[in-house]
């Protein structure tokens, strides 16, 4: 299944939600009374968290179409993460904090992006560079109680923002097992998380995007 530019720009910004929630510095919470405890436990369980190993299976859908891949995340402090899958084997997104790279084994082609620079991805990237305020970004936070854990979706109060909103599923010690954004073109991207690993030892090489041999860099449009 071959997908746009904008698709693809859509599938890094839901990338990068999970990773902002995590490492995002604790910001000042304005919400409902029953919301903000909840907030406030996923900051204090993940603030303190300088790298993270989580595995995780990606569904993405996009009208008729639907398309699930799986593999390991990893992060870093500040700004560095890297999606490692094993489901297309060999796809790999990676940012380094300077760069955001996307390789596609299926056609041998890395698309390469700064990570400031991307319209897409702005909104998103705002948790990792730290610009975490869930009052200024967020309008009306909704909870849903789902067995014992609870959905938390937040809207967006910028128009402008590529994601109409986020939803996490949030267990009662407060470790994020899912993820879903909605863009503002219907595409979905959903997240499930399971065996955390919190300040696990990441080598700096973890961070570095290596090409594979014969691959085509591409700029990616701005």
């Amino acid at each position: 299944m071959r997908l746009t530019n904008m698709l693809r720009r859509r599938i890094v910004a839901g990338m990068v939600v999970f990773a902002g929630l995590c490492l995002a510095p604790s910001p000042q919470l304005s919400a409902q009374t029953r919301i903000s405890p909840i907030l406030q436990g996923i900051e204090t369980r993940y603030n303190a968290v300088k790298t993270l190993q989580v595995d995780f299976t990606q569904v993405f859908r996009f009208g008729p179409r639907s398309r699930t891949e799986s593999g390991t995340l990893f992060l870093q402090k500040p700004g560095k993460m890297r999606w490692e899958y094993g489901d297309p084997e060999g796809k790999l997104f990676l940012s380094d904090g300077k760069f955001v790279y996307l390789y596609s084994p299926s056609t041998n082609v890395v698309e390469r992006t700064p990570f400031r620079a991307t319209d897409d991805l702005r909104a998103p990237l705002a948790f990792l560079l730290g610009k975490l305020d869930f009052q200024r970004d967020f309008g009306r936070f909704t909870l849903k109680p789902e067995a014992d854990n609870y959905w938390i979706t937040a809207e967006p109060k910028n128009e402008r923002s590529p994601y109409t909103m986020v939803s996490f599923l949030v267990s009662p010690s407060f470790e994020i097992l899912e993820v879903e954004v909605s863009g503002m073109d219907q595409a979905v991207n959903r997240f499930r998380f399971h065996n955390e690993l919190r300040n696990p030892s990441l080598t700096e090489s973890r961070f570095e995007f290596r090409p594979p041999q014969g691959a085509r860099l591409v700029e990616a449009e701005q």
